[in-house]
């Protein structure tokens, strides 16, 4: 058995955030979206006055950005389909740190080979995106089911803060490195920020790995293990079925989850088509993103705060309702000036609702050694979210060659998932410390 709540475990488990936020960051925010849109064009069409950038794709024509996001959803998809099966095996095997290793090692590979991203072998190029995203979504499957088992229900919340922090700090750390080596020598270097992730991701994970335990629960598999990945699978959803306070707040969860994740692998695109830059850089739009992510460690902290004092449920409430006027704001901004003020506000939140829906989920868990197969599950309906809310981004703006109408539409995943937590009974784990049930 592991202790719970010793500090040096839980900045073991934080520690993976610090290695595999770059991912996030710097491939899938920053530097890797800028990169793409400037290199996969191989034609283009004036539409409303507008020049709009279009690939050759599998022998289809495609705006470049569109491709962009199905490829995202597709990668989604993948997560969502194999880690329940892979997560039922991880717990009766208890084997969850050597599924966090391979999904860490894929993701951090694939990332390596984006140095030889090539918009003549697109179709190529777009695998290594494809798997970079399915490596990062899937060792965190196994990542969140750590939490149950490194703290007790009353922490957290500050220990998956702690978390979100040292992944926003770390991963920009990185990125300030990666600007400045590109400030000094060129961007003809860019290329070698992928395999800075790829080494960065990698070796940090090392002191995650040198501390988490393999098997916590001492469990011993049969020979027919692989078939008994299936039978928890089908024990958890049996359990889920009784679980009413679960299932509702992960309907609200599925739904707003729709936009959270779509307006952070979208971000950037949308400001380099939609905003007007003055003629500057792209410099402009990574300083945007270095916003996000310092005001977000203060924000996962805040929010971490907020519910000690008000609840949960009431803050996720608080939380949504910021979102919907970054959605509206979304729509009418033209400058880059309101483009920094509303990237300060997406870090607020964006911290607080990642951090805050995770620890929500793992207070409503029962009583279990479960973890993985039930954090599968909260996996799946995060990847499914991001799969339709990713998707329609790209089909939208496929159909009116415009993003501030994707934005306009990502509102509605906002507005439903408002309206369906406030269906979330505020049970006594999730509410104030004072609360009663």
């Amino acid at each position: 058995m592991i202790e719970k709540n010793n500090p040096k475990t839980i900045r073991a488990w934080a520690f993976y955030d610090w290695a595999n936020s770059v991912y996030s960051l710097v491939i899938s925010t920053a530097i890797f979206p800028i990169f793409y849109a400037s290199q996969a064009i191989t034609s283009t069409k004036v539409v409303n006055g507008e020049e709009i950038p279009y690939v050759e794709f599998f022998g289809r024509t495609f705006i470049n950005t569109e491709i962009y996001s199905y490829v995202l959803s597709l990668s989604f998809l993948v997560v969502a389909a194999i880690s329940p099966f892979l997560s039922g095996i991880a717990d009766y095997t208890g084997s969850k740190k050597k599924f966090l290793k391979f999904f860490c090692y894929l993701g951090s590979i694939s990332c390596g080979m984006l140095y030889f991203f090539d918009v003549e072998h697109l179709e190529i190029s777009m695998l290594f995106v494809l798997l970079a995203s399915v490596g990062f979504w899937g060792s965190l499957v196994f990542y969140n089911a750590f939490l149950p088992e490194i703290a007790d229900p009353e922490n957290h919340d500050q220990v998956s803060a702690k978390g979100f922090a040292y992944g926003y700090v770390g991963s920009a750390i990185l990125l300030i490195l990666i600007l400045a080596v590109l400030t000094f020598f060129g961007n003809h270097l860019v290329r070698y920020a992928f395999v800075a992730v790829a080494i960065w991701w990698a070796g940090f994970a090392q002191v995650t790995y040198r501390v988490l335990p393999s098997n916590i629960h001492q469990r011993k598999p049969e020979d027919t293990y692989i078939w008994k990945g299936y039978q928890e699978l089908i024990k958890v959803w049996n359990e889920l079925g009784d679980l009413f306070n679960i299932k509702r707040f992960l309907r609200s969860f599925f739904v707003y989850s729709m936009g959270v994740q779509t307006v952070m692998v979208m971000a950037v695109l949308f400001a380099k088509k939609e905003i007007d830059w003055g003629g500057q850089d792209d410099t402009g739009l990574i300083v945007s993103v270095l916003i996000i992510q310092f005001v977000a460690v203060f924000g996962a902290f805040l929010f971490a705060y907020l519910s000690k004092r008000l609840g949960n449920i009431p803050v996720l409430i608080m939380a949504l309702t910021i979102w919907i006027g970054i959605c509206l704001a979304a729509y009418f901004i033209e400058t880059a000036v309101q483009f920094y003020t509303l990237a300060g506000v997406v870090g607020l939140v964006m911290g607080g609702i990642q951090s805050l829906s995770r620890s929500t989920y793992s207070k409503l868990l029962p009583n279990t050694i479960d973890h993985a197969s039930y954090f599968s599950f909260y996996d799946v309906v995060e990847k499914l979210g991001i799969v339709v809310g990713t998707f329609f981004f790209g089909l939208i703006e496929g159909a009116t060659s415009s993003m501030r109408f994707s934005a306009l539409a990502i509102l509605s995943f906002f507005l439903i998932g408002l309206f369906l937590i406030l269906f979330v009974k505020r049970e006594k784990n999730i509410g104030p410390q004072m609360a009663n049930n």
